[in-house]
């Protein structure tokens, strides 16, 4: 019987070769489901053992995984020389693409292993300061170029070095290709040197259309998840040639400005009378104010001739705008919303056809938005309120109910005059 099959086979070569491919392939396929089954499970167990292995967001990278199909390649790599009966260039052929599927794999694992060392590194209390992402993504398109160069040289069966020989005439071309990558990685560079941003940073940039936390900065792009949720990309060169606004120097001062302005009418600015001052001098912020000025209009006056203090305009009297202006200053002071270690000013800006500013310019003690505006508002609030203790009103462009109630005023006063 042996010898019949040993007769058969001598007889037909080419069953023996196929018998062979087919032990091979079988002989792959064992290979790959054994590493994959019995010794990844032990290697996963293993490294279960560490705080690593457990680690779900590392895991799904599949490094190891990635690594595990070299295994076959290897087998087909280094059995398909037994193969009895194969012409040498299909031999060679087939030893090339499993080699360069083996190139292929390790760079890909090493991709894989820069996305972890990635990964451990975003959870260091400092890597929002120098995130290294731009630079991992640079080493990544430097080992898949290298890869590309190493896999094509194994398919054509030469070496290497006759591919890297011609980059020096194809330098130019590259440049052109990889002109954007360049660009983006000396502005990572200056970026990150100069640290002009950082992942966390609230950044505005009208250009852009981005106004919000930065929440990542990779080698191409920055993304900045604005206010409404929404995610802007930027070119990280933009950040370089463009101007941005950077709040990262508010958020660590702990205070935030409030620059506001409340527009008096000016023809409810008036000098004070006696019974103003009687009346205001029971406003407990403003009564140190009134008394030490008092005393130095009283004794300023004095100075003044008969003849001259007859004249009120010779004379210095104290304004309701100005008294305004004192109480909003030791209100500003008095408030435990604001911060007392920054500037706190009250002051007039020029008056123009919307009344007469009187900007505050102070600081919040918080940073976080929502209590901001309510300290913002709770001060303005108190401050358009008390206006009418001054006998100040606020100036306002008429609207529509108003041209209205002045002719219902006016319908009135003509159907009461005799006839």
């Amino acid at each position: 019987m042996i010898s019949m099959i040993e007769e058969f086979l001598a007889n037909h070569p080419w069953v023996l070769t196929i018998i062979s491919l087919c032990v091979l392939v079988l002989a792959a396929l064992f290979a790959n489901n054994v590493f994959k089954s019995v010794l990844l499970r032990v290697l996963h167990r293993l490294l279960g053992r560490t705080a690593y292995g457990r680690d779900e967001e590392i895991r799904k990278h599949g490094l190891i995984e990635r690594l595990a199909n070299i295994v076959p390649a290897f087998v087909i790599f280094t059995g398909i020389a037994i193969v009895p009966g194969l012409p040498e260039a299909v031999v060679t052929i087939v030893r090339n693409v499993a080699n360069a599927f083996i190139i292929l794999t390790l760079a890909m694992a090493i991709g894989a292993m820069l996305n972890i060392v990635d990964t451990i590194y975003h959870r260091r209390p400092d890597a929002r300061l120098k995130p290294i992402k731009g630079y991992l993504q640079v080493v990544s398109i430097a080992i898949y170029v290298i890869a590309a160069l190493l896999i094509i040289a194994t398919l054509i069966d030469r070496s290497p070095l006759i591919l890297l020989s011609g980059l020096g005439a194809m330098a130019a071309v590259l440049i052109l290709v990889f002109q954007d990558t360049l660009l983006s990685l000396v502005a990572g560079i200056q970026i990150s040197s100069t640290d002009m941003v950082r992942v966390g940073d609230w950044i505005e940039m009208p250009a852009m259309n981005a106004d919000g936390d930065v929440i990542e900065i990779a080698l191409h792009t920055v993304k900045v998840q604005n206010f409404d949720k929404t995610i802007t990309t930027i070119p990280i060169r933009k950040l370089v040639t463009d101007s941005f606004k950077n709040m990262r120097g508010m958020q660590e001062s702990g205070g935030r400005r409030i620059k506001r302005s409340i527009h008096i009418d000016q023809s409810s600015i008036r000098f004070l009378e006696k019974e103003d001052m009687e009346r205001l001098t029971e406003l407990d912020l403003l009564r140190p104010y009134l008394e030490t000025k008092v005393e130095e209009i009283t004794r300023w006056n004095g100075k003044l001739n008969g003849s001259s203090a007859a004249r009120l305009a010779n004379t210095r009297r104290l304004t309701n705008i100005g008294c305004f202006r004192a109480y909003v200053q030791a209100y500003l002071s008095s408030n435990a919303g604001l911060h007392k270690g920054m500037m706190q000013m009250v002051r007039q800006l020029p008056p123009g056809p919307e009344g007469l500013p009187i900007e505050i310019y102070c600081f919040a003690n918080t940073i976080v938005w929502t209590q901001y505006e309510a300290v913002q508002a709770d001060m303005f609030d108190h401050l358009l309120a008390v206006l009418s203790e001054f006998d100040l009103t606020v100036f306002q462009n008429p609207s529509g109910s108003d041209f209205r109630s002045t002719v219902f005023r006016e319908r009135i006063q003509a159907t009461t005059l005799p006839a």
